[in-house]
């Protein structure tokens, strides 16, 4: 996959958008293909900043999640090594790299937006890793040991994916920082990690505290 896929992707909601390699400060043992902040001389027209809302390259950036995340896999890698992982919302796919990188087995890249999975399939590439893309969670694979979810409660009607997830495999490796409280017991948190998503959109610091958690059956 061509990064000139990703720019076609970009500029069906930003005209003047286009990706370039870049190393997540809160994960930069990881490379990849996020937006470029320096097409932005000025402002956003309101053409621009309408569609940009009503569809967002969620793709394009890193969000803090996911590099926590990413960077705790690879610190921790026993959690993934020889396993068989699903990265459920998978966006950029660094976690799912991550995990490649500490060991899994497989990686599948679950993701329902193809440009999502053009840019995992671009940002595997960058780092020399395979990884297997799922645009359908219904649809995954039997045989998931292990599965990682960065930043999916931003909706709360998301909520009840905490127990679908515990219930479809026998490990889960969550990544949040905007639910404080998840109401769930089986989730226990494992650390509090600070980070900003890259490129920086300056969002409110309460947005910037990760907590992981695992939960096991």
């Amino acid at each position: 996959m061509s990064p000139e896929c990703l720019d076609q992707h970009l500029r069906k909601t930003l005209s003047r958008g286009r990706v370039a390699v870049s190393r997540p400060a809160g994960c930069s043992r990881i490379p990849l293909h996020l937006f470029d902040p320096s097409v932005l001389d000025g402002p956003l027209s309101h053409d621009e900043a309408q569609a940009v809302v009503a569809e967002p390259a969620y793709w394009s950036f890193c969000w803090a999640s996911g590099q926590v995340l990413a960077s705790w896999i690879l610190d921790n890698p026993g959690w993934v090594a020889d396993k068989r992982l699903l990265d459920f919302g998978s966006g950029s796919g660094i976690v799912a790299i991550a995990a490649a990188l500490a060991g899994a087995r497989e990686v599948i890249a679950c993701d329902l937006d193809p440009a999502s999975l053009d840019a995992v399939a671009a940002n595997a590439d960058l780092n020399e890793v395979s990884v297997t893309l799922c645009n359908d969670w219904q649809a995954r694979p039997d045989g998931i040991d292990v599965m990682t979810a960065a930043d999916v409660l931003y909706d709360p009607d998301n909520r009840p994916l905490l127990q679908i997830f515990r219930s479809a495999v026998p490990t889960v490796l969550l990544a949040d920082s905007r639910v404080r409280d998840l109401g769930d017991n089986c989730y226990e948190q494992q650390t509090i990690v600070e980070a900003r998503t890259w490129p920086d959109l300056n969002e409110f610091e309460e947005f910037n505290r990760v907590r992981i958690y695992v939960a096991q059956q």
